[in-house]
Protein backbone atom coordinates (compact mmCIF):
# COMPACT_ATOMS: atom_id res chain seq x y z
CA UNK A 1 0.00 0.00 0.00
CA UNK A 2 1.39 3.31 -0.89
CA UNK A 3 2.03 6.40 1.87
CA UNK A 4 -0.31 8.80 0.59
CA UNK A 5 -2.93 6.09 1.22
CA UNK A 6 -1.70 4.93 4.36
CA UNK A 7 -2.11 9.17 5.54
CA UNK A 8 -5.11 10.11 3.91
CA UNK A 9 -6.15 6.71 5.86
CA UNK A 10 -4.71 7.77 9.37
CA UNK A 11 -6.25 10.83 8.60
CA UNK A 12 -9.61 9.81 7.92
CA UNK A 13 -9.37 7.74 11.66
CA UNK A 14 -8.12 10.99 13.40
CA UNK A 15 -10.81 13.37 12.38
CA UNK A 16 -13.54 10.65 13.24
CA UNK A 17 -15.06 8.96 16.05
CA UNK A 18 -13.59 5.40 14.55
CA UNK A 19 -10.91 3.98 17.02
CA UNK A 20 -9.95 1.19 15.06
CA UNK A 21 -9.62 0.86 10.95
CA UNK A 22 -8.63 -2.56 8.96
CA UNK A 23 -7.79 -2.85 5.67
CA UNK A 24 -7.18 -5.72 3.61
CA UNK A 25 -5.73 -5.70 0.24
CA UNK A 26 -4.13 -8.29 -2.53
CA UNK A 27 -0.19 -6.81 -1.09
CA UNK A 28 -1.15 -6.98 2.38
CA UNK A 29 -3.34 -5.57 5.15
CA UNK A 30 -3.08 -2.63 7.19
CA UNK A 31 -4.56 -1.71 10.65
CA UNK A 32 -5.05 1.40 12.19
CA UNK A 33 -5.76 2.30 15.82
CA UNK A 34 -6.37 4.95 17.77
CA UNK A 35 -6.28 5.72 21.52
CA UNK A 36 -4.64 7.50 24.32
CA UNK A 37 -3.46 10.49 21.90
CA UNK A 38 -1.34 8.01 19.95
CA UNK A 39 -2.20 6.38 16.69
CA UNK A 40 -0.36 3.16 15.68
CA UNK A 41 0.22 1.55 12.48
CA UNK A 42 0.26 -1.44 11.94
CA UNK A 43 1.21 -3.12 8.87
CA UNK A 44 1.03 -7.09 7.77
CA UNK A 45 2.87 -8.43 4.41
CA UNK A 46 0.93 -11.12 2.83
CA UNK A 47 -2.27 -12.48 4.48
CA UNK A 48 -0.53 -15.76 5.16
CA UNK A 49 2.71 -13.68 7.30
CA UNK A 50 3.07 -13.57 10.44
CA UNK A 51 1.25 -10.57 12.20
CA UNK A 52 4.68 -8.45 12.89
CA UNK A 53 3.57 -4.49 13.48
CA UNK A 54 6.21 -2.93 11.33
CA UNK A 55 5.28 1.40 11.45
CA UNK A 56 4.06 2.61 14.51
CA UNK A 57 3.28 6.98 14.05
CA UNK A 58 2.46 9.43 17.00
CA UNK A 59 -0.32 11.84 16.35
CA UNK A 60 0.21 14.32 18.73
CA UNK A 61 1.31 14.37 22.28
CA UNK A 62 -0.93 13.67 24.96
CA UNK A 63 -2.98 16.94 26.05
CA UNK A 64 -1.78 18.49 29.34
CA UNK A 65 -3.83 17.33 32.23
CA UNK A 66 -5.87 20.30 32.68
CA UNK A 67 -7.21 20.78 36.83
CA UNK A 68 -10.22 19.43 36.97
CA UNK A 69 -13.35 22.15 37.54
CA UNK A 70 -16.79 20.96 38.46
CA UNK A 71 -18.62 21.71 35.49
CA UNK A 72 -22.89 21.30 36.06
CA UNK A 73 -25.38 21.43 33.85
CA UNK A 74 -28.73 23.26 34.54
CA UNK A 75 -31.65 21.76 32.37
CA UNK A 76 -35.42 22.24 31.73
CA UNK A 77 -37.39 20.92 33.90
CA UNK A 78 -40.08 20.83 31.04
CA UNK A 79 -41.06 21.50 27.69
CA UNK A 80 -41.82 25.32 26.55
CA UNK A 81 -40.64 28.30 25.51
CA UNK A 82 -37.41 29.50 27.21
CA UNK A 83 -36.73 33.22 27.98
CA UNK A 84 -33.63 34.75 29.18
CA UNK A 85 -35.69 37.71 31.53
CA UNK A 86 -39.19 38.49 33.17
CA UNK A 87 -40.91 40.73 30.36
CA UNK A 88 -39.42 41.56 26.61
CA UNK A 89 -36.62 44.39 27.28
CA UNK A 90 -36.05 43.97 30.37
CA UNK A 91 -32.66 42.58 32.28
CA UNK A 92 -31.75 39.25 31.92
CA UNK A 93 -31.70 37.04 34.74
CA UNK A 94 -27.93 35.93 34.65
CA UNK A 95 -25.12 36.86 32.00
CA UNK A 96 -22.08 35.10 31.14
CA UNK A 97 -19.98 35.59 34.25
CA UNK A 98 -22.71 36.00 37.19
CA UNK A 99 -21.79 34.27 40.27
CA UNK A 100 -25.17 33.04 41.55
CA UNK A 101 -26.53 31.01 44.33
CA UNK A 102 -28.42 27.61 44.78
CA UNK A 103 -32.26 29.12 44.22
CA UNK A 104 -31.80 32.03 42.34
CA UNK A 105 -34.13 32.39 39.00
CA UNK A 106 -32.08 32.01 35.88
CA UNK A 107 -34.66 32.34 33.25
CA UNK A 108 -38.19 31.50 32.65
CA UNK A 109 -40.37 28.72 30.47
CA UNK A 110 -43.11 29.14 29.56
CA UNK A 111 -45.24 26.27 29.12
CA UNK A 112 -48.89 26.25 28.77
CA UNK A 113 -49.42 29.73 28.75
CA UNK A 114 -48.03 29.92 32.51
CA UNK A 115 -44.86 31.44 33.25
CA UNK A 116 -41.95 28.80 35.36
CA UNK A 117 -39.14 30.35 36.59
CA UNK A 118 -36.15 27.99 36.65
CA UNK A 119 -34.05 28.34 39.57
CA UNK A 120 -29.99 27.68 40.06
CA UNK A 121 -29.83 23.45 41.51
CA UNK A 122 -25.90 24.72 42.38
CA UNK A 123 -24.10 27.62 43.18
CA UNK A 124 -21.18 29.45 40.72
CA UNK A 125 -20.34 30.78 37.85
CA UNK A 126 -22.14 30.60 35.08
CA UNK A 127 -19.60 30.14 32.13
CA UNK A 128 -22.09 29.18 29.04
CA UNK A 129 -25.67 30.47 28.08
CA UNK A 130 -26.95 27.09 25.64
CA UNK A 131 -30.14 28.29 24.74
CA UNK A 132 -31.58 31.75 22.52
CA UNK A 133 -34.40 33.96 23.98
CA UNK A 134 -37.34 32.67 22.53
CA UNK A 135 -36.04 29.65 21.75
CA UNK A 136 -38.51 26.39 22.37
CA UNK A 137 -36.84 23.90 24.61
CA UNK A 138 -37.40 19.71 25.63
CA UNK A 139 -37.16 18.51 28.78
CA UNK A 140 -34.07 17.51 29.79
CA UNK A 141 -32.30 20.15 27.44
CA UNK A 142 -29.36 22.24 28.81
CA UNK A 143 -30.14 26.01 29.99
CA UNK A 144 -27.06 27.23 31.30
CA UNK A 145 -23.35 25.70 32.30
CA UNK A 146 -22.24 26.48 35.82
CA UNK A 147 -18.72 26.04 37.27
Amino acid sequence: MDLRKLKTLIDLVSESNVSELEITEAEGKVRIVKGGGAMVLQQYAAPAAALAPVAVAAQSPAPAVAPTVAVHTVKSPMVGTFYRSASPGAKAFVEIGDAIKIGETVCIIEAMKILNEIEADKSGTVTQILCENGQAVEYGQPLFVIE
